[in-house]
């Protein structure tokens, strides 16, 4: 074995067994932790070298990995499992299990990275899947796949559409057909909600023009299918609409999936809004109704989580996005989060936290008049508080 296998082998086993502890930053709403979940430095050496000697005498990176990043969650029998997105130095993204006895650290990848059945020839690339525990016993993953845009001759030209699959182990995988919208050409950050709606699946949809530009969809869109293993959309319901001059003003699309309250289903989206430095990803929350899953309950004003220090630095700068998060028996919740496609992060949060931001948190007013209005109403609240206890 050549001797710096040895040296990164040990850089490797330090990253994994690093203590991970809350951040000093401060909003009430939930602790951010100070080091990554997921980076680069988590992949393991035999990944990325070729250990034989013969073959490799400089002991070279033969296939490197670029971003370790937008991440399914799920917790089984204790443990934590993350289905993050991998992506090369050749671009190409795939999804590898980390494993993990703590929410916050340790996540220990599997010895091979997942392998779906390859049933789409075209299907170039695949990324961000969302892992829905549903009802019905499986456990899906719903992801984006990619494939080259024929009838373009623009080599970035691509078509993007909501591929499905299912497992009840997360090792063996069973390949359904991809998701169909009669109304969208295009479907990225599609989510399927937990549990049946009237006897039916429900997912939520992004409905999109093209690749990149929503285009005339709305919004977070929600459709219904009756067989999940050809699921057909017919018509998508807006439920959280894009707004002008807001963090959703450019799109907006559905991240993890939703949580189940007493008080409502919340969501935990990602909004996007255009700036003079490119387009700015921002992770935001509301809630549905718990009968009707499509009506809006509550909107928090602005952001949840929005990039910070060195989240706002990577290959695709100024970007949180979450597609996963997990709620423990005792009511804690944990979101991860990837910050500008290049590492994974988590928040801690509680349920009861979560719900007291989701339905206690001011609606945006809109107009910057009536938002001053409102902010010197809680100045004028807090200087009598203040007046009082002094």
């Amino acid at each position: 074995m050549h001797s710096q296998y040895y040296v990164e082998q040990e850089k490797y086993e330090k990253t994994i067994n690093r203590k991970n502890k809350k951040s000093d930053d401060y909003n009430g709403m939930y602790d951010r932790y100070v080091y990554p979940v997921l980076t680069r430095e988590h992949i393991p050496v035999f990944w990325r070298f070729d250990l034989d000697e013969k073959t490799n005498p400089f002991f070279m990176e033969r296939l490197g990995v670029n971003a370790v990043f937008n991440s399914g969650a799920i917790e089984m029998d204790g443990k934590y499992y993350l289905i993050a997105r991998v992506e090369g130095y050749d671009r190409k993204s795939f999804f590898a299990v980390a494993e993990s006895d703590s929410p916050v650290e340790g996540f220990r990848f599997w010895d091979c990275p997942v392998i779906f059945p390859d049933t789409c020839k075209k299907e170039t690339n695949v990324y961000d899947i969302r892992l829905t525990k549903h009802e019905d016993g499986y456990i899906y993953g719903v992801f984006c796949s990619e494939s080259k845009d024929e009838d373009s001759h623009d080599l970035s030209a691509a078509v993007a559409e909501a591929g499905i699959v299912r497992t009840k182990d997360l090792k063996n995988w069973e390949r359904l057909n991809n998701l169909k919208t009669l109304q969208s050409p295009q479907q990225r950050n599609v989510v399927l909600h937990p549990e049946f709606v009237n006897g039916k699946y429900m997912f939520y949809t992004r409905p999109m023009d093209g690749f990149i530009e929503t285009g005339s969809g709305g919004g977070i869109g929600v459709g219904f299918c009756d067989d999940i293993t050809n699921a057909v959309i017919d018509e998508e319901i807006i439920t959280s609409r894009r707004k002008y001059h807001t963090i959703t003003e450019a799109k907006n699309g559905a991240g993890a999936v939703p949580i189940k309250t007493d008080r409502g289903w919340i969501h935990i989206a990602h909004g996007v809004r255009n700036t003079a430095a490119g387009l700015r990803y921002v992770i935001y929350v509301f809630a549905t109704d718990l009968q009707n899953p499509a009506k809006v309950i509550a909107e928090p004003s602005g952001y949840y989580i929005a990039p910070m220090g060195e989240e706002r630095v990577g290959d695709v700068s100024n970007v949180v996005f979450t597609n996963g998060a997990i709620v423990t028996k005792d009511g804690n919740v944990y979101i991860y989060y990837a910050s500008s496609d290049t590492r994974l992060h988590v928040a801690e949060t509680t349920l009861d936290r979560l719900i007291d931001y989701t339905f206690n948190t001011p609606q945006d007013p809109l107009r910057s008049v009536d938002c001053v209005l409102q902010r010197c109403e809680l100045i004028r609240k807090n200087l009598d508080i203040l007046k009082n206890n002094t």
